[in-house]
């Protein structure tokens, strides 16, 4: 054996130095290393850089459609629309065509921003009466009466017209192919924490045989590594892809046949009879009148950066909020992730987002002061309520109309967790185009798979409230309910520069909003950003049902040393140490505005987490 093998590795150095005699000679001995420096500040994954295009998604095959629809001639948009077929056909655990798709869209021949509201709607039937007639005092997180209309192919359908180049058929090829030929299982879909097939094989055996018929094999989940044939989903898309072809050769009114088709065809009509089976208020006349809308985002200016995000049906514009509190404290100076700047930006995040459940709603039916809430004058009051050595127990809205830092107690909402189910794709093409898209929803923990279609319908209305009827997210009739689902795109010196996003429920801007910070304050890499040790408060109702909020707790990874986590402990702060690597789940892709060199990645927490097998791209 080799002179330095040895089977007690405890005593291996003292048995060296007994065997040469000498410190030099160890010294010597260790020129054969392949490397001598500290590693431990170097990322697990490689900082990716390129020239031409980056594809990040939470899966590798739904990144190699990505790619594979660049190489073909198609746009970012074209490639985020195929990933995403994708990623609702391999990880339906996160995502499914049942759920929603918000989007950002920035086109770089005019740099102009582009919101998709890709938000599901409730039927016409919801209102609070018809949920406690059913003897329920809250909308239920999964089953028929949680799912809207599915919102995803009128969005992915809605940008493609607009912005793709590419035909409906050719941007679904890739999740046909996976669809009719199988897939195999991945750690996520089958090991999941909860939302695996092997945790759900018992609820899909007693109470869902469409889900049971798909993912399970002779009564018992499909292992890792099996292939899953989804017939029912290639049928679905192959109908599809016949009302296109039957409009062969003019491509906006093919794309408008295919949404005609899903929304007022065959489709329509097995989830209208699928919901009355199941005493569901979903109709197909709910489909029909669906639309998907283009909106302006919503922005905010931070350091050199203007940070886009979607309007306040979605949480997105809480992260600007924090960023515009934090705008008034030096968190640089702090130190990152000091037990300072800790405190400091969870009593920011816990500021903001108390106004989210205070205000949020669809701006289609209630009055959400979005312009107020965003005001510098409302920030520097809001940032003033902070104690600097001291955590604060109670929910504390401001009062933007007045620009009062401080809503009386006696007009406050909330205070009677977060949710898995997301992924996000981010795509950069040669162009220089960039879209941020943040699929979710329809996931198979919460609701049995339509048996003709291949695929649950969402459960995003359970985010909604019956009561009081005041509260800007109570349920009603074609209301689009809030949501965590939110993808965020960023210019740097007024030029498109990063496109980013994650899972995480109530958690995603609070991980984007400290990723940011990460690249802007402390000038860290993509991947660096990424990997950082993150945390989150939930201090704040969760905006899924049942609502609850935990005052002061800060849930947080254990890198972070005690001495710091002791520190925050005697300020007021509920410390509660969480699994390394399970707090951020990120994606990115940026464009150096000045060089044009691309930077992509994506995050080990997914893998680490057995959660998805996110995957990134850049050449």
């Amino acid at each position: 054996p080799p002179p330095f093998f040895f089977s007690n590795h405890t005593t291996s150095y003292e048995m060296l130095r007994s065997l040469v005699g000498s410190e030099m000679c160890i010294r010597d001995s260790m020129s054969r290393a392949f490397r001598q420096n500290n590693t431990s500040q170097n990322t697990y994954y490689p900082k990716l850089l390129g020239t031409h295009c980056a594809v990040a998604t939470e899966h590798y095959l739904a990144t190699k459609a990505g790619a594979d629809l660049l190489g073909i001639g198609g746009n970012a948009v074209d490639a985020a629309v195929g990933a995403t077929f994708v990623e609702s056909l391999v990880n339906p655990q996160m995502f499914t065509l049942g759920g929603e798709c918000p989007m950002l869209i920035c086109m770089a021949k005019t740099q102009q921003v582009i919101a998709v509201n890709g938000n599901t709607a409730a039927p016409g039937q919801a209102t609070p009466e018809a949920y406690l007639q059913r003897g329920l005092n809250e909308v239920p997180d999964e089953g028929i009466l949680a799912g809207g209309v599915p919102a995803v192919i009128g969005a992915l359908l809605t940008a493609l017209s607009r912005f793709g180049k590419l035909s409906f058929s050719e941007v679904i090829e890739p999740a046909l192919d996976y669809a009719k030929n199988g897939f195999p299982v991945h750690t996520g879909l089958y090991a999941q924490e909860k939302y695996g097939i092997r945790d759900l094989e018992d609820k899909f055996l007693k109470h869902w045989p469409g889900s049971a018929k798909l993912y399970l094999s002779e009564g018992k989940a499909t292992k890792i590594g099996q292939v899953i044939i989804n017939s029912a989903f290639a049928d679905m898309l192959n109908y599809l892809k016949s009302k296109e072809k039957s409009n062969s050769g003019d491509r906006e009114k093919g794309l408008k046949s295919v949404v005609d088709a899903f929304y007022k065809g065959d489709p329509a009509t097995e989830i209208e009879r699928f919901s009355t089976e199941r005493n569901g208020l979903l109709t197909r006349a709910d489909l029909e009148s669906f639309e998907t809308h283009f909106e302006e985002p919503v922005s905010l200016e931070f350091e050199d950066t203007r940070v886009f995000k979607c309007g306040p049906w979605n949480q997105g514009p809480v992260m600007l909020q924090a960023l515009s509190i934090m705008g008034n404290i030096n968190l640089k100076d702090m130190g990152h992730n000091s037990e300072e700047y800790l405190h400091w930006t969870t009593e920011a995040f816990k500021l903001a987002f108390a106004d989210r459940e205070q205000y949020y709603g669809d701006p289609m039916q209630v009055d959400v002061p979005i312009q107020e809430l965003l005001s510098k004058d409302y920030s520097r009051k809001r940032a003033a309520l902070i104690d600097e050595e001291l955590a604060n127990s109670e929910l504390r809205p401001g009062n933007p109309m007045e620009q009062e830092g401080l809503l009386p107690v006696e007009k406050r909402l909330g205070g009677e967790s977060w949710g898995h189910g997301t992924v996000h794709v981010d795509v950069i093409d040669e162009e220089g185009n960039m879209v941020a898209f943040t699929p979710s929803g329809g996931w198979i923990r919460s609701a049995e798979v339509v048996p003709s279609l291949g695929f649950p319908l969402g459960n995003r209305l359970m985010t909604f409230y019956l009561k009081p009827e005041h509260h800007p997210n109570i349920i009603a009739p074609f209301k689009r309910p809030r949501t965590t689902i939110s993808p965020s795109l960023a210019f740097k010196n007024n030029c498109p520069w990063m496109v980013f996003g994650s899972m995480g429920g109530d958690q995603q801007d609070q991980w984007q909003c400290q990723f940011f910070l990460n690249r802007i304050l402390f000038d860290m890499s993509v991947q660096e950003a990424i990997e950082a040790p993150k945390f989150s408060s939930e201090h704040f109702p969760g905006f899924f049902s049942p609502h609850d909020r935990f005052p002061n707790l800060l849930r947080i990874e254990p890198r972070i040393s005690t001495d710091i986590l002791d520190g925050l402990t005697r300020r007021g702060h509920k410390i509660a140490v969480g699994a390394d690597w399970s707090e951020g789940y990120l994606l990115a892709a940026a464009k150096d505005p000045q060089s044009g060199v691309l930077e992509a990645g994506c995050d080990p927490r997914g893998t680490k987490g057995d959660v998805f097998p996110a995957s990134v791209l850049c050449w």
